[in-house]
């Protein structure tokens, strides 16, 4: 049967649904509406226009709206505006954003793609603020460049540490301009725990960005070229990038009487259908399931998106194909290094009351360490300690991070768990990898803990352990102290160890560390096998001491000067 299927917004969901449905039907009337100008562009690609690493504007446009409506036979409107859905006429009231007029059009199924707009809070200045920017869209980024090209800023500001965020610091920091960027939180990249975060905290410095945590911004004065923050501290800037999140284009939806969640989200079902079964909505807008814990959450990334909006062409043509929640795995490059996570992290199990899991942390080689140009990976990977089940992963590093996670989502959505992970086949050469994968030898580390061979501490147990007056050995060489240590350990490299047993006391726990948790384990392991109580401090430890300078004392702190960076102690609380 002849369809007419009206979709409201272009870019990932919107053109993905549009595509597949003509795929599926050569015969039903497919009518798009995108209130701007453009239907399908690369919005990820957007900060690397504005940085000058894609250098033609026209490689950011996937499909033009000539182009999609040739190819696919569909009558597309741009700059054409959805104002009201009449649920019960099943019509939509359309603006015509060139002529301004207003018109209605039926139709028997309805997409919904609006997705998200930026977060604009009410700070006093920002209406005043003639060198602020968000980033949303094309025309933003036009904005943004021309703004640059036209008055050259030497400083800029950027206020919020996600992905906008970030890359958007990066790419305004290659073009010459000295940035600082401001976030509320203690750390950048929600997705990732405080002390894998950190390293790229030490990036950043590192390559002169100024990083300020932990503070907001409190006004804007002198039409922005003055950034007042709440902790009183003034910053004078020529552009302001503002990305601190952002929320759903649900109004259309909420006007006319579909579902809405607590946090504006569009609610659907496993299908993606509305509470109006003729009406669909996909990507940003919408509520969707954690893969992980089955909890409503929101993810606005173009993976769930594209995948979304396939699967609502199907369902709109009898298929009943359910979306199975969204794993949130993504990838961003912070200069250097690359960062990637998938599933859920520390933060996200502890606020739904997950608290029965095991947390490893490795430091393997990118590929081969006797090939040329193998760099280190820091992977985290937490799981549940009785099943298995992996929760989720994250990992940073300058070569094969993608991979690495990639093939743990993968394992994740083949219902995969740790003890599994050994038995993957991976593909190895010297150039790319070595005999054990990264991802083999975390599946072997978590193993050992769950076939008790080894037990953990994390990091940020220490300070605790060294107050209740623990004992700690150091099986590093003492060459590598320099490198940072714990207050009171006692120092014994591992090949002296077996020949020093006579030292340890074996009437309490014996804590053992070195500087990525390999040696800390096989020493843990000698001092098991010969009746101690031995516990291993996860690789963690080299994740923050690589980053935050120890010094002998276990008040562990980012040597940053006058950087403006928030200081911490080793449970990433602020210091007094």
């Amino acid at each position: 049967m002849k369809k007419k299927i009206i979709i409201v917004g272009g870019v990932a969901g919107g053109a993905t649904t549009a595509a597949r449905l003509r795929r599926l039907d050569e015969d039903s009337q497919i009518i798009m509406f995108e209130k701007g100008e453009h239907i399908s562009f690369a919005n990820c690609g957007l900060p690397y226009y504005i940085g000058g690493v894609i250098e033609k504007r026209e490689k950011l446009f996937v499909q033009t709206v000539e182009g999609m409506s040739s190819k696919f036979n569909m009558d597309i409107r741009n700059l054409s505006e959805v104002i009201k859905i009449n649920r019960e006429k099943k019509t939509v009231s359309v603006k015509n954003l060139r002529t301004g007029e207003i018109y209605d059009e039926s139709y028997d199924y309805l997409v919904l793609s609006p997705g998200a707009r930026p977060v604009i809070p009410s700070i006093p200045g920002i209406d005043t603020a003639n060198n602020l920017f968000t980033l949303r869209n094309v025309k933003d980024t036009d904005a943004i460049k021309n703004f640059i090209d036209d008055n050259k800023p030497e400083k800029a500001v950027v206020i919020g540490g996600g992905f906008i965020g970030v890359e958007m610091a990066e790419n305004l920091h290659e073009l010459g301009i000295k940035v600082t960027l401001i976030e509320m939180a203690n750390q950048i990249l929600a997705p990732f725990d405080f002390e894998m975060a950190s390293i790229l905290h030490k990036s950043m410095i590192e390559k002169g960005l100024k990083l300020i945590l932990e503070d907001g911004v409190q006004s804007f004065e002198n039409n922005g070229t003055k950034v007042i923050l709440n902790s009183g501290k003034e910053i004078d800037t020529d552009l302001i990038i503002l990305a601190i999140g952002v929320r759903p284009e649900s109004e259309l939806a909420a006007d006319c009487g579909l579902e809405i969640g607590p946090r504006g989200h569009i609610i659907v079902n496993e299908y993606l259908e509305t509470s109006d079964p003729s009406i669909y909505a996909i990507g940003d807008a919408i509520e969707v399931l954690d893969y992980i814990n089955g909890k409503p959450t929101a993810i606005p990334l173009a993976w769930p998106a594209n995948r979304q909006g396939r699967i609502v062409a199907n369902n709109i043509y009898g298929k009943k194909e359910k979306y199975k929640g969204t794993l949130g795995t993504s990838v961003v490059k912070v200069f250097d290094f690359t960062a990637a996570s998938t599933g859920n992290n520390e933060k996200t199990l502890k606020r739904i009351g997950i608290h029965d899991y095991e947390v490893i942390h490795i430091h393997p080689g990118s590929h081969a360490g006797y090939y040329p140009g193998a760099s280190q990976i820091s992977l985290k990977l937490i799981f549940d300690k009785k099943s298995g089940k992996i929760y989720g992963a994250q990992a940073i590093g300058k070569n094969g991070v993608d991979k690495r996670i990639d093939v743990i989502a993968t394992a994740i959505k083949g219902g995969l768990t740790v003890l599994d992970l050994p038995d993957l086949e991976l593909a190895y050469a010297p150039p790319y990898s070595s005999a054990k994968d990264p991802v083999n030898m975390a599946g072997y580390v978590a193993s050992n803990i769950i076939e008790n061979a080894v037990e953990t501490i994390q990091w940020y147990e220490i300070d605790k352990i060294v107050e209740n007056g623990g004992f700690l050995v150091d099986v590093r060489n003492p060459g590598e102290l320099k490198l940072g240590f714990i207050k009171g350990a006692v120092n014994i490299p591992l090949p002296e160890l077996r020949n020093r047993l006579n030292e340890l006391p074996k009437d309490q726990t014996i804590y053992v560390y070195c500087q990525v948790g390999l040696r800390g384990y096989l020493a843990a392991r000698i001092l098991t096998l010969n009746g101690f109580k031995a516990v291993n401090l996860d690789g963690g430890w080299k994740t923050y001491s690589s980053v935050y300078g120890n010094e002998g004392s276990n008040n562990l702190h980012i040597k940053t000067d006058d950087s403006g960076v928030a200081h911490f102690d080793c449970t990433g609380n602020p210091m007094k």
